[in-house]
């Protein structure tokens, strides 16, 4: 087949052993690659039942068929496993470099099962799979632990993703990191390798896929690429990013206020894409692949963050910190992201958490004392949510449903 590898690699971390796999035709024109791929593979490799947080568990990295070829938009990767938050089917996808380093790999995805004793991560390339020893990066933050993999293995293009903090002490939403601030987020992918005692993956290697029409991929770039220049979504995505859904949203009245009490903030402005693009440096940054180049580099010019850089924060993490916990200072919310993605958790899921807390304080249902609009104190309940500490080793567990049968 034409645009697949038609190979999958197997890795038990159990054994620290790994296998190739072939896969038929018929399952690629059946299923396709990425998502249809994986979740036949997870489908195959996972029994009725299985603890998501146990050896047993496996996680599927994949990728599509059109990856690092011309086409634009082929540079996401997707993982899939049963979700430690929902007990549930998760896929989770990320932008960033990694996609085409696991094509080049020459695998079109990845399955790991099984648990290692000691804290590992894994080097896959074209030639080999390799076992790390993770002991010197465990417990460190995600910038961290991918600046020293990358350092290990001395490959400049590798696409490295790894978990955090939380990741390691099971946080039922933890994710995994790539390219710093690109986040497989929400239903805890980073719970289940920090469940396998694996800190990071690295990807590299020196096979390319074979295109059956080159010349059409090309003539189809080309047009894409043209309208894409006059295009009004992708320019306004160029310039705003998605936080520009912040003056949308609560024009609409559907802008998530004081956990979930209100539809309209009326700070708005002052954490919307205008008050990101006036109050920092902002540069619009695309993956590999992309005309949008929705992504925004942000550095922090002046106040108590100075200096901070962090790509986003995007809307959701916008509404999640700003709308619902009323913080109105587009800076503080890059903070406040800036800490979720060292911890390696969800901006989504950990901003709900606070504006719950925050809440449940007003309510006094619990002892914790919790202002709306204080930083410092969502920043410190971010921290014992990762370390499990106090109220926060029962935020760091919470199911969904839960969440939603105390939701006011």
């Amino acid at each position: 087949m034409e645009g697949f590898h038609n190979k999958v690699l197997l890795i038990d971390l159990s054994r620290r052993s790994f296998e190739e796999e072939a896969i038929d035709d018929e399952i690629y024109i059946r299923l396709l690659g990425g998502k249809g791929l994986a979740t036949h593979l997870l489908l195959q490799n996972t029994r009725a039942g299985v603890d998501p947080l146990s050896e047993d568990n496996v996680i599927i990295f994949a990728v599509g068929s059109a990856t690092d070829t011309k086409l634009w938009g082929s540079s996401r990767y997707g993982a899939f496993t049963k979700s430690p938050l929902t007990g549930m089917y998760c896929e989770s996808y990320a932008g960033g470099n990694v996609a085409e380093a696991i094509s080049k790999t020459g695998y079109d995805a990845i399955i790991i099962k099984g648990a290692s004793k000691e804290p590992t991560w894994i080097e896959i390339s074209s030639k080999s799979v390799k076992f790390h020893n993770a002991a010197y990066i465990w417990g460190k933050d995600t910038y961290h632990s991918e600046d020293r993999v990358r350092q290990e293995i001395g490959v400049k293009d590798a696409g490295i993703a790894v978990i955090g903090p939380a990741g390691e002490r099971l946080v039922r939403f933890a994710l995994i990191e790539n390219n710093y601030w690109r986040s497989l987020g929400r239903a805890g992918t980073g719970a289940v390798l920090g469940s396998k005692k694996l800190k990071a993956i690295a990807f590299h290697g020196s096979e390319r896929r074979k295109v059956a029409k080159p010349d059409l991929i090309g003539r189809f770039w080309k047009d894409m690429g043209r309208g894409a220049k006059t295009n009004q979504v992708a320019m306004a995505y160029k310039q705003f990013g998605t936080p520009m859904l912040v003056a949308i949203t609560n024009t609409a009245g559907a802008f998530p206020t004081k956990y979930w009490s209100s539809g309209t903030f009326d700070k708005w402005q002052n954490i919307s894409a205008d008050a990101l693009l006036e109050r920092c440096r902002v540069k619009p940054t695309a993956c590999p692949k992309c005309f949008l180049a929705c992504g925004k580099l942000t550095e922090i010019v002046d106040g108590r963050h100075k200096g901070l850089r962090v790509e986003g924060p995007e809307y959701e993490t916008i509404y999640a910190f700003g709308g619902l916990c009323l913080i109105d200072d587009i800076r503080e919310i890059a903070y406040l992201n800036d800490i979720c993605d060292g911890l390696g958790m969800d901006t989504i899921t950990a901003g709900n958490l606070a504006a719950f807390t925050i809440e449940a304080s007003h309510r006094r249902s619990i002892g914790e004392k919790i202002e709306y609009g204080d930083v410092d104190g969502i920043a410190e309940l971010l921290n014992k949510i990762a370390r499990k500490e106090g109220i926060g080793a029962i935020l760091a567990v919470c199911r969904r449903k839960l969440l939603i049968q105390v939701k006011p």
